[in-house]
């Protein structure tokens, strides 16, 4: 009986450390990444007395790509994608079938300069050890959102296939001011 209980006892307390163990999977060092890296995303956006949640992916080729794809909660389909490399910023409305393709010079008082390089550099730094995984939209140089918050989480640099997005003859092309209205009122 006695050895009975403690092996309990022992196989207890390997589940107990088992399960200790973080879901948050970090990137041991820089020299781990490549070129390639991706994670989950969880965007977080308050608005008026409300706040909404939408989860995501996020891959990055290093120097010349950073793809974020927005999925609808229970559906798991793309109801947005953000696209940035050091040339343009793509904007991506799936569910009213519309986008932004803004270059760098078209961005100026809605993003800091050089953003793309600032972009890369905090999602490098997130995928470290102790990396900061949460970011707020000051953190990104956004001050529209400074309130809104963007989590990283469940880094693999594992390498993959990346191309950029190509926008299909239905989607209809709108300014940047009208796509920020139209976010703003939603």
């Amino acid at each position: 009986m006695k050895v009975k209980l403690q092996n309990l006892l022992w196989v207890t307390m390997l589940l107990l450390l088992v399960g200790c163990k973080s879901s948050k999977n970090v990137i041991k060092d820089s020299t781990d990444i490549q070129q390639y890296l991706s994670s989950k995303v969880e965007l977080t956006i308050p608005h008026g007395d409300a706040v909404f949640t939408v989860n995501g992916t996020m891959k990055m080729k290093q120097g010349e790509l950073v793809q974020m794809s927005l999925l609808m909660p229970l559906f798991r389909s793309e109801v947005a994608r953000i696209e940035a490399t050091p040339t343009y910023l793509l904007m991506v409305d799936r569910m009213n079938r519309r986008f932004v393709k803004a270059s760098e010079r078209d961005l100026r008082g809605y993003l800091p300069s050089d953003s793309y390089n600032r972009l890369e550099k905090l999602i490098l730094a997130a995928a470290k050890p102790g990396g900061k995984a949460t970011m707020s939209g000051e953190d990104l140089g956004i001050k529209k959102l400074a309130n809104a918050r963007i989590e990283l989480y469940d880094f693999s640099s594992s390498p993959f296939s990346i191309e950029p997005t190509t926008i299909s003859t239905r989607y209809r092309q709108v300014t940047i001011e009208e796509l920020l209205q139209l976010l703003m009122s939603l």
